[in-house]
């Protein structure tokens, strides 16, 4: 099913980046709602309880996976989707964001404890839970631990599978290439592959090592975002085709990223409805 719809996508690609204007957001709305399923499925019974008493109080969203799109319509907190590290740098070694005062890690934090914290009200908490979740999924798209100067790939142009910008790639054209289009059914099928093991492991790591293994994604060449010269990662120039041999060797990257992002997402949502 999923590669019979493969011929169609890179159409649907090319309208997103069009309707984005050329600057594309993070995993497009359907990563978001593919991560936010994937975590509301796995949270304990108590957890999803909680998360649909908040999902009753919102005005524009029904359920919990939808409203993980809620801070890119329309853009909110927009330094808060990112984390630009320096071309020489060789990943984060603290929780402090290199070049700014806010950044994707500052964001999780903060909506964590906005969460966490029964005494907030109702409302507070309803929008910090639609924010974490787009966190959470922001951090594990990997052109966003990247650099400031092309924008996580944004003026880095692409031709062939999937027309537009590298950045919009790895948001709409390989999301949709490695899944499918169907939210609920894409969630079933990665929570399926998901072992034990792996959520042990995945849960076992700290914020800042998530940002790491973005970064190292965006760094690998196969990724062909940019050109290593030593410690440096340097911009890559002209615009780079993204042949169906692209897509199928980052197709297990995007999935496995999308599964990390469900699962610590989940556990987030744990500790913060049941501590």
């Amino acid at each position: 099913m999923r590669k019979s719809y493969h011929g169609s996508c890179y159409l649907i690609a090319i309208l997103a980046f069009i309707s984005l204007g050329g600057e594309a957001r993070a995993w497009g709305d359907l990563g978001h709602k593919v991560i936010c399923e994937i975590a509301f499925r796995l949270v304990q019974p108590d957890t999803r309880a909680a998360i649909n008493r908040l999902m009753q109080l919102d005005s524009e969203f029904k359920v919990f996976p939808d409203s993980c799109i809620y801070p890119d319509h329309p853009r909110m907190r927009a330094a808060e989707h990112f984390l630009n590290q320096p071309r020489d740098s060789k990943g984060l070694i603290s929780d402090v964001c290199p070049q700014a005062d806010s950044c994707v890690l500052t964001a999780i934090r903060y909506d964590f404890k906005i969460l966490q914290a029964k005494e907030n009200t109702d409302a507070s908490r309803l929008v910090a839970l639609k924010s974490l979740g787009h966190w959470v999924g922001d951090i594990h798209q990997p052109l966003h631990v990247s650099f400031l100067d092309d924008k996580g790939g944004n003026t880095i142009k692409t031709n062939g599978q999937c027309v537009g910008n590298l950045h919009a790639v790895w948001d709409t054209c390989l999301v949709q290439y490695a899944v499918g289009p169907d939210a609920s059914e894409a969630a079933a099928d990665l929570l399926a592959a998901i072992t034990p093991e792996m959520k042990t492991e995945w849960n076992a790591s700290v914020l800042r090592e998530w940002a790491n293994e973005s970064f190292a994604i965006s760094k690998n060449p196969r990724t062909m975002y940019c050109v290593l010269n030593g410690p440096a990662c340097e911009m890559t120039s002209g615009a780079l085709d993204i042949s169906a041999r692209y897509l199928d060797a980052n197709e297990p990257v995007v999935k496995e990223q999308l599964q990390k992002a469900g699962v610590r997402l989940a556990r987030l949502l744990d500790t913060a409805f049941l501590n």
